[in-house]
């Protein structure tokens, strides 16, 4: 089985550049297999963890987010077409594909995400795993909400949580 490389693996570079956006200045991680990130302007340096990184201005995958990442808060994209690389554990890159098929515009509570993946008892590391979704917004970990339907924890705050969720529930 194949294994994608992890962050800071000698030989595996990753290509960094930042972006405006409503919800303050987004950092955006590649490799040249895909899209590694999307960290939050005050992400604490452990929650996605990354060496080798280097500024880019011209890589095809970071300039492909940039531009879906404006269509998507101007209200004219609803999916994202990106190849996407996340770094993570096997259980959560299950977590993280079991995000990545939440409808725009739809929530989710940790314990659905847990059913889906097929580890029903599982609600607490699902919400493990959602805290360290590397992509923030294109896999949309900002849709699994508390099983009361009140808002939980997020890494990029609740404020841009309630944003995120305000900007895909208005009407088109």
């Amino acid at each position: 089985m194949h294994h994608p490389a992890r962050a800071g693996t000698p030989g595996v570079m990753l290509h960094r550049t930042t972006i405006a956006s409503p919800v303050g200045t987004l950092t955006l991680v590649a490799s040249d297999r895909g899209l590694v990130a999307i960290l939050w302007p005050d992400d604490p340096p452990g929650r996605v963890r990354l060496a080798d990184v280097q500024d880019t201005l011209d890589h095809p995958v970071l300039t492909a987010t940039a531009v879906q990442l404006a269509q998507y808060f101007a209200g004219t994209r609803t999916t994202f077409d990106l190849p996407l690389a996340p770094i993570g554990t096997d259980f959560q890159r299950a977590v993280w594909r079991a995000l990545d098929a939440i409808p725009y515009g739809e929530t989710r509570s940790y314990a659905d995400i847990a059913r889906a993946i097929g580890r029903p008892s599982a609600s607490r590391a699902v919400g493990a795993a959602n805290g360290r979704n590397p992509i923030s917004i294109v896999t949309p970990c900002h849709r699994v909400i508390g099983a009361s339907g009140k808002l939980t924890g997020f890494a990029g705050g609740l404020a841009t949580k309630r944003l995120l969720l305000g900007l895909e529930s208005r009407d088109t």
